[in-house]
């Protein structure tokens, strides 16, 4: 639970400002099952960032929207958050005679996070003409924790694959970079990550009146900005960038009636960041229906 106080403004058509001095969330595990205990034993990062704390945020965001400006054919639209968690509390500590980085820093005998987090995402529509138009998408984010804890919440944590990101593969089932848990039931719980690069491009076109279709290629994943032992593999590095990226692309039906989009995208994998052996080049999925991913959702997914 927590609450927030945000003041927003905007001065032009275009720009929108968005400040939140003050944001306060509480993270408690009022109950822990036995089922419960055994994911957390099995996933010591996922535990960390779980555990009961305060997260004292300061968070400030920045949107450029110039679809509705006159004379605009082609819009774009740009939004970039930056986000400071348990800084403020730490300069109290520090005035008071102690370190900054100082571990177990405590609000009301809980212990809070302490992070900085920053997002962003551009947005382009290229109308082409009446019935044909090209959308694209590039979004980055990084996340860094220090202080108290080396773990940022896992609320806090980036995830890529779903309908509205990478759609060959579902929600957080890559990452981080070419990390690939043995599979369990819980194994995509820690294919989370502190470092997200995506990218996608989709082509649209009306097929008969309010029915539209779609060919997309979507790119990207999370890494991790600092090694985790119990995820080799899964830190952030040049080398071999590349082959990390995960690949796919596809088709979909929509049903665009101007209030509401009713969307159909059936997703097909090109490349996996992590190794296969079963398959090698760069193509390496298994199996050409192990690649196949489905998903049904509402409004265009950018």
């Amino acid at each position: 639970f927590g609450g927030n106080a945000t003041y927003d403004f905007q001065p032009t058509r275009t720009s929108r400002h968005s400040i939140t001095p003050f944001k306060l969330t509480f993270n408690v595990l009022q109950h822990q099952s036995e089922e419960f205990r055994e994911i957390a034993d099995a996933n010591p990062a996922l535990y960390i960032s779980l555990k009961d704390q305060f997260i004292p945020a300061m968070e400030y965001t920045y949107t450029y929207d110039n679809a509705s400006a006159r004379g605009i054919k082609n819009p774009i639209w740009w939004q970039s958050t930056v986000t400071s968690a348990g800084n403020l509390t730490s300069v109290i500590y520090r005035a008071f005679g102690q370190s900054f980085n100082k571990e177990d820093k405590r609000l009301l005998n809980v212990p809070f996070a302490q992070f900085v987090k920053l997002n962003t995402e551009f947005r382009h529509l290229w109308n082409m003409e009446k019935n044909n138009k090209i959308a694209s998408r590039v979004a980055l984010g990084a996340l860094f924790a220090y202080g108290n804890a080396t773990i940022a919440p896992y609320s806090e944590q980036f995830y890529v694959g779903g309908a509205n990101s990478i759609r060959a593969f579902t929600v957080r089932s890559i990452g981080p970079s070419g990390y690939h848990p043995a599979e369990s039931r819980y194994s995509y719980l820690d294919q989370t990550g502190t470092f997200r690069f995506e990218a996608n491009v989709e082509y649209r076109f009306r097929i008969f009146k309010s029915f539209w279709g779609a060919t997309f290629l979507d790119a990207g994943n999370v890494w991790l900005l600092r090694n985790d032992p119990n995820r080799p593999g899964g830190e952030f590095k040049l080398a071999g960038l590349l082959n990390e990226i995960a690949l796919g692309t596809g088709f979909g039906l929509r049903y665009d009636i101007g209030f509401i989009v009713i969307r159909g995208d059936l997703g097909i994998a090109l490349h996996t960041p992590y190794k296969n052996p079963d398959k090698r080049g760069y193509y390496n999925i298994s199996k050409f229906k192990d690649g196949l991913a489905f998903h049904l959702a509402i409004g265009y997914p950018f």
